[in-house]
């Protein structure tokens, strides 16, 4: 039995917290890979390590000493070894990631020693050994990662070792030079690592008892999920749940590698089980069919509306080349026999939107463009929604009973998810209300 655990940011803030971590790896045997994030936040209103350095990257890049900024970092540290009882020579490695820093290209990868940092005490505490990301996560010169060789590398590593610790977030271009994932990154290092090893099972550590059906920012005391598959988290990750990294996803998936959202305070909790498809379910889960509800703010509609639009070919297929020559992403095409509308972010259109309708009627000649903002993306998941009658009408009887306009509808070809468009200024109220109508 080998599993993969990666535990993030706010279970590694504090020597306490390593304490905890240190409990449940030690709780179970198979617990023989662990990944890191850097130290996250102690308490409201601290500061997460990788800020920190971030911060550092800015007085670098501006030229101001950055020093005070560094001893905080450097502080962080030494409280969590004290603390643990750790025996390191701390001091070369802060002066060698100085130096690191103050050569390094980008503020990521300066970022990145966060996770470097903290993968050796966590090492030393384990008592395993520690290997450096850079050693064994590769990228190509496309930016992409060489699962190929990341795999062999990692396998030939383990075999040594046996058990290890490994630094999330970043790995190394073709000439060595470090790469980092986006922010988050630390889940998809052990999803990686996982699949490199294909392990019995990845555990994710954070601090929430698995993921909740809504966001309980804006749902009180929403109910947690205890089984999702990876076709519904993808949905739920994309459309603004902040579950994991929404790369993390692949490359367990590709093996079909159980994962496991556990909290790092609360071990014995459930937690959530993510699979490509469950055999077995519970009466009570197959009657809730709507597994999740998230969303999205600021979003914009552009509708073009033509005359026999039908009738001309490659229509929206040009319109979607003009779009993208802007580099924006289309997130969804809703269409009827003279119109047609995409739903695109906000932002992306920002400074591009008066050029891009010049073009559209330059080359289109449509008889209207119309632009509407403050839309929000509102998405209904779930499985069993395929095999429930009237999943639809219940939907929007209850947006119509709470006088919540619908902008936009959009369902997904394999009919796991249903997407509204609503203004923002109704966003929380229909999440709110399509939790309490399905659950």
């Amino acid at each position: 039995m080998l599993k993969v655990v990666k535990f993030g940011g706010s279970s590694l803030a504090s020597a306490e917290q390593f304490a905890r971590v240190k409990a449940i790896v030690e709780s179970d045997p198979a617990r023989k890979v662990v990944v890191v994030s850097a130290p996250g936040k102690r308490f409201s209103g601290d500061t997460k390590v990788t800020d920190l350095l971030y911060i550092c990257h800015a007085h670098i890049k501006y030229h101001a000493p950055f020093e005070d900024v560094f001893e905080d970092i450097a502080g962080r540290y030494r409280e969590i070894a004290d603390g643990c009882g750790l025996t390191q020579d701390l001091e070369s490695e802060f002066e060698s990631v100085k130096q690191f820093i103050q050569k390094a290209p980008t503020a990521d990868a300066i970022a990145s020693r966060g996770e470097y940092l903290n993968a050796k005490l966590m090492a030393e505490y384990l008592g395993y050994t520690f290997i450096d990301s850079k050693d064994w996560l590769c990228f190509n010169y496309d930016g992409r990662v060489d699962f190929e060789k990341s795999y062999a590398t990692l396998k030939e590593l383990f075999a040594r070792a046996g058990k290890v610790v490994l630094p999330g977030f970043y790995g190394a271009m073709p000439d060595g030079e470090v790469k980092t994932f986006t922010r988050g990154g630390s889940d998809v290092t052990g999803a990686i690592a996982a699949a490199a090893l294909d392990t019995d099972a990845y555990e994710n550590w954070t601090d929430v008892s698995g993921i909740l059906m809504a966001d309980p920012r804006i749902v009180e005391n929403p109910r947690p999920i205890e089984q999702v598959t990876f076709s519904e988290l993808r949905e739920l990750s994309y459309m603004g749940a902040d579950v994991l990294h929404e790369e993390t996803v692949f490359p367990v998936r590709q093996k079909n590698i159980p994962l496991y959202i556990k909290n790092t305070n609360d071990p014995s909790a459930r937690g959530t089980l993510i699979l490509e498809e469950f055999e077995r379910e519970s009466e009570e889960d197959k009657k809730r069919f709507v597994t999740g509800i998230t969303g999205r703010k600021n979003y914009s509609i552009i509708t073009l509306s033509k005359a026999r639009m039908n009738s001309e070919a490659g229509f929206i297929r040009h319109a979607l080349k003009l779009v993208e020559k802007y580099g924006v992403t289309v997130e969804y095409i809703t269409s009827s026999i003279d119109s047609f509308s995409i739903v695109v972010s906000t932002k992306q259109i920002e400074f591009s939107l008066h050029d891009l309708t010049a073009d559209l009627n330059e080359v289109l000649n449509p008889d209207r463009i119309k632009v509407d903002h403050g839309i929000s993306l509102v998405a209904v998941v779930g499985r069993r929604m395929a095999w429930n009658v009237g999943v639809s009408g219940r939907l929007f009887a209850t947006l119509g009973e709470n006088s919540i306009n619908i902008r936009m509808i959009e369902q997904g070809s394999d009919e796991i998810n249903i997407i509204i468009g609503v203004e923002d200024k109704d966003f929380k109220k229909t999440i709110r209300v399509l939790y309490d109508s399905f659950t």
